[in-house]
């Protein structure tokens, strides 16, 4: 009998201690999801009241001037995230691993002129497109192919691309067979004014910006238009910023302040 008791008294203990097991797991696993819950990318970002952004040397959307970034992109990125509390921090990358910045959180967002190509909208979560663009391409005006011409007529040309760009993008779909990619947009510039290069392939923005008369570039002119295009904003995958970042573009928008920048640069915003 006596041995009877005892067993019954073990058996009781272990499903006691089963009991609280199964319930201190299922009260650790009903808390685990809140515990593990990550901070947004603005919670993240706004903690140190500083966002990141990604650009290059770009005009008019991102250039240097007296020791200060400025544009039509940096002016608008201060205006944005100001309306954030967020203080910007311009960062010039490599643009032809500005998803690789963006993803190991060297940035927090590309706001640079970005066309948005298939691979950007893959890549990135992005605002809605801001400003209407497209690929041109830029020749000495002195030289012999700028009359008459047609891309079927230039494609024997030697061509200056920023690497990872639209324009890299549309020499590579024409199959122009001599490219050469290089860090920026405005270095492709220099190679066709050193004569490295017959031609370079860059956005319509720079391409008014900076060649013509009464330009640094002035004996470089337009010579054909490309894909027309439109610029967006890129964030990381899962950010919850460009939901806030298309709120404040559409109240810009709507109270005149982003006309009045777009004009301010000579600029057409996307309807």
């Amino acid at each position: 009998m006596k041995r009877i008791i005892a067993l019954l008294l073990v058996i009781a203990l272990a499903v006691c201690a089963f009991a609280g097991c199964a319930k201190k797991e299922a009260s650790e696993s009903a808390a685990a999801p809140e515990a593990q819950q990550e901070a947004s990318d603005f919670d993240k970002i706004a903690e140190d009241k500083k966002v990141i952004v990604g650009i290059t040397d770009f005009a008019p959307m991102d250039y240097m001037e007296n020791g200060e970034w400025t544009g039509f992109d940096a002016e608008l990125a201060r205006a944005v995230f100001g309306k954030l509390g967020l203080e910007c921090e311009f960062v010039e990358i490599d643009w032809d691993n500005k998803i690789l910045e963006l993803n190991n959180g060297s940035i927090d967002c590309v706001w640079n002129g970005m066309t948005l190509t298939d691979e950007v909208k893959s890549s990135m979560d992005c605002s809605k497109p801001y400003v209407v663009n497209a690929q041109v391409v830029v020749m000495k005006s002195d030289n012999p192919a700028v009359s008459g011409a047609t891309e079927e007529s230039i494609a024997d040309l030697s061509f200056a691309v920023e690497a990872g760009s639209a324009g890299e993008g549309a020499a590579n779909a024409r199959e122009y067979a001599n490219i050469t990619s290089l860090a920026a947009q405005s270095n492709a510039l220099m190679e066709v004014e050193a004569g490295s290069a017959d031609a370079c392939i860059i956005d319509l923005t720079m391409a008014n910006a900076m060649t013509g008369e009464g330009t640094s570039y002035s004996d470089l002119v337009k010579v054909l238009d490309l894909d027309k295009e439109e610029y967006g904003i890129g964030f990381r995958k899962g950010s919850d910023l460009p939901e806030k970042v298309n709120k404040l573009l559409d109240e810009m928008k709507a109270d005149g302040s982003l006309q009045a920048l777009a004009d301010k640069y000579e600029l057409v915003l996307c309807d």
